[in-house]
């Protein structure tokens, strides 16, 4: 121990300087006052004035410490479960796992030789739980944390030697502790067990299957073929019912060291909970054969869906839309409209005389369609629109804005469901643009793909519907679409410096969905083939936007999960909208969710109220375990009113066989410590190369005292004392 000063001239002259005028004042205020404690004090200032100018000097306390142990080597093992990867050659005939090929290096090659000079540790890290294990699936590779450990174990740690395939998955910075190992002079050496190119394999992913569907409708099962192959591949997919029998198959190609996402097409015919499995068959070339098929469950249902379409007047789009969904047997329809030549609304089956005035009124409503209205008299006042915005926020409604040539439209504009229109509008021509010829539309990629437009049983014959079908003679006054929506069909020949004009436009808003149509003559598609077509997009448009609201619908209470499929490792988020005795959401009370875990072990939670007005309420479940999860939601308004939503979690595993080692982390790994990767056969030369690494300095400890709490602390007291005796002492 020692202490350290770091003087310089300018410090050295400002101390000079300090002393000099405190002893000239002292010695003045001793001539001025001789009383014996003005002495006193004057020496505690020289002293106060004498400990600042120390602290000029920035002085530190160096404590220096040398190791009182055998210098220390650590060899850690990476035992982690995409270790088990078999693709490490020994000979053509004879390729074994990752795991093995460390466990053979370490066995052949002996430290002894290393243990007359050195400690040496084998520590393994990262091991794999028994497949029956809870935490079996979340297990993961972290090679951040037994660096960590090593380098807490010695204080004398001379380096650190690692046999891994590099595939660090973990949430903590490995690169922070190679950082650390630099600043200790501590080098890693990494040898590398695996192959630098994945094995060849078709790898069946991202399977997102809705969670439930209407019977007698077509639901949509995307998915995604990664392909390590290095051939293209044609493979014929079968998804079959385990409960039914029934199947049905894709044909898609798979290019060589590519991917491809598509989707097949499955028809709900059975009420209840349905099994399902898609299957990729399996290519002579894979080596890995565990993850080319996907099981999940699809719930088929009997409902009715609440529509309420608004307009102004009774144009041709509003007849034949109100006539498509009255005709649907899965549609309970209401209308409102306006009529501003009429000092009464028309009344009729399913017609409403008002705006529903009740919020409990309102929030039955699963879809609502806005046609060519606006604001203000024979229209909806501020604070309708206002409960319309809340509706698809909030209760997970959705939206269909139906703009016409009136142009009323843009009155919407000003009011709260501004920020649900999908695209911005030319403010100048709110009338919009009226062609001679008709113009069809065409589908954009993400239209081509989406259950929405899908007005055929396949993908290629559904592009030859759309561009049959009979075109449009006016379209609303878009300028282009806002960020964050998806648009599925534009103009097929207007453009602007956007590019074409976005004419079909969706987007989430909140829980809800809003569509934006901007022709007004999609009832010209009954043309030659009467209701075909029509009613199709539009009975899809109604289920479509009302999906997530119906997911899990009871008769108090609606769930909404996030994601709707989640993956192992996921936080879910449930939304409740819960309904009181009245109807109406409910404002004040508790809401409760039961999680049943796939073993059977149960939990209960309260769920956060987020919107006193709308009856909203929020839960996050961390989902940790594969198999089915049961969530049951319950209030204290009606404990008997719970309803159940199954969520089904695929069995997969954080680790992953098969995928290539990852030599750029461990590239950087032992870059930053100054080490270096190692093949085997370089083994026995990296033992001789650690026995002759330099001794590493003594480690050292400063203690900055000019800048220390305790330094301030005490002068802060003698300041104290100083003003104190001179208070006592008459001088202030």
């Amino acid at each position: 121990m020692n202490l350290s000063l770091q003087p310089t001239v300018l410090s050295v002259a400002a101390a000079v300087l300090v002393m000099a005028a405190g002893i000239w004042m002292s010695r003045i205020s001793c001539k001025r006052n001789p009383r014996p404690l003005t002495f006193k004090l004057e020496i505690l200032r020289l002293i106060i004035l004498g400990a600042v100018c120390f602290l000029l000097f920035q002085p530190e306390w160096v404590i220096i410490s040398e190791p009182k142990e055998k210098p220390k080597v650590s060899i850690l093992e990476d035992r982690s479960g995409s270790m088990e990867t078999q693709d490490v050659e020994i000979t053509p005939q004879h390729v074994v796992t990752r795991a093995s090929y460390v466990r053979e290096l370490l066995k052949g090659h002996s430290t002894d030789s290393l243990k007359e000079t050195h400690v040496v540790e084998n520590a393994p890290f990262s091991v794999q739980p028994a497949p029956d294990s809870p935490d079996y699936a979340l297990a993961c590779t972290d090679l951040a944390k037994p660096l960590e450990e090593a380098m807490q174990s010695s204080d004398n740690l001379r380096a650190v030697v690692m046999f891994t395939d590099g595939g660090h998955n973990a949430s903590s910075s490995v690169l922070t502790q190679a950082q650390r190992m630099r600043s200790r002079g501590i080098p890693l050496f990494i040898i590398p067990a695996g192959s630098p190119v994945p094995l060849p394999d078709l790898a069946l992913q991202d399977v997102k299957a809705p969670t439930y569907g209407i019977i007698g409708e077509t639901v949509q099962i995307p998915f995604t073929i990664k392909s390590t192959l290095g051939r293209e591949v044609r493979a014929t997919l079968t998804l079959s019912s385990k409960d039914t029998g029934k199947v049905v198959t894709r044909t898609v190609t798979i290019p060589a060291q590519g991917e491809v996402s598509d989707a097949v097409l499955w028809k709900i015919e059975k009420e209840g909970s349905e099994t399902l499995e898609l299957k990729l068959p399996i290519q002579p070339q894979e080596r890995v054969r565990t993850n080319n098929a996907s099981s999940f469950s699809i719930a088929g249902r009997r409902e009715s869906i609440k529509v309420l379409v608004i307009d102004t007047l009774p144009r041709w789009e509003y007849r034949f839309i109100r006539n498509a969904l009255y005709r649907d047997p899965g549609v309970d329809v209401h209308t409102l409209l306006f009529h501003p030549g009429l000092k009464e609304m028309g009344e009729g089956p399913g017609y409403l005389v008002k705006f529903p005035e009740k919020m409990e009124e309102l929030a039955q409503y699963d879809v609502i369609f806005i046609g060519d209205v606006g604001m203000g008299a024979k229209g909806l006042t501020a604070e309708q629109a206002k409960l319309l915005k809340g509706m698809v926020e909030q209760q997970a409604s959705g939206i269909v804005f139906l703009p016409g040539y009136q142009g009323r439209q843009m009155e919407l504009l000003q009011s709260e469901l501004a920020d649900l229109i999908p695209v911005t509008f030319l403010t100048n021509k709110p009338e919009g643009t009226t062609q001679a010829a008709p113009s069809p539309l065409i589908l954009t990629p993400e239209g081509r793909g989406s259950l929405l437009t899908m007005l055929a049983d396949t993908e290629s014959e559904n592009e030859e519907v759309w561009r049959n079908l009979p075109g449009f003679n006016w379209y609303a006054p878009v300028e282009r679409p806002k960020a964050g929506t998806t648009v599925l069909a534009v103009h097929a020949a207007d453009k602007n410096a956007y590019g074409r004009i976005p004419l079909i436009v969706t987007q989430s808003y909140g829980n809800g969905k809003v569509l934006f149509m901007g022709t007004d003559s999609a009832w010209r598609w009954r043309r030659g083939v009467e209701d075909k077509y029509h009613y199709r997009f539009w009975s899809q448009v109604a289920r479509w936007m009302s999906y997530q609201r119906n997911m899990a619908a009871g008769e108090r209470i609606r769930l909404i999960p996030n994601p709707e499929r989640p993956r192992l490792g996921d936080t879910l988020t449930v939304t409740a909208m819960v309904s009181d005795k009245q109807g109406a959401p409910l404002q004040d009370g508790e809401v409760f969710l039961d999680i049943t875990a796939p073993e059977g072990t149960t939990s209960r939670i309260q769920m956060e109220n987020m919107d006193h007005t709308w009856g909203s309420f929020s839960a996050s479940v961390k989902i940790n375990r594969p198999g089915k999860w049961t969530l049951t939601a319950s209030s204290s308004d009606q404990p008997d009113k719970a309803v159940i939503l199954p969520i089904i979690t695929m069995n997969e595993t954080l680790e992953k066989i098969g995928q290539p080692i990852n030599t750029a982390l461990m590239e950087e790994m032992t870059s930053i410590t100054r080490g270096r990767m190692v093949k085997a056969e370089e083994i026995q030369q990296l033992i001789r190369e650690i026995k002759d690494l330099p001794v590493p300095p003594p480690m050292e400890k400063r203690i900055l005292i000019w800048c220390h709490p305790y330094t301030l602390a005490a002068l802060l007291v003698l300041l104290s004392l100083f003003w104190i005796g001179r208070k006592l002492n008459g001088t202030i």
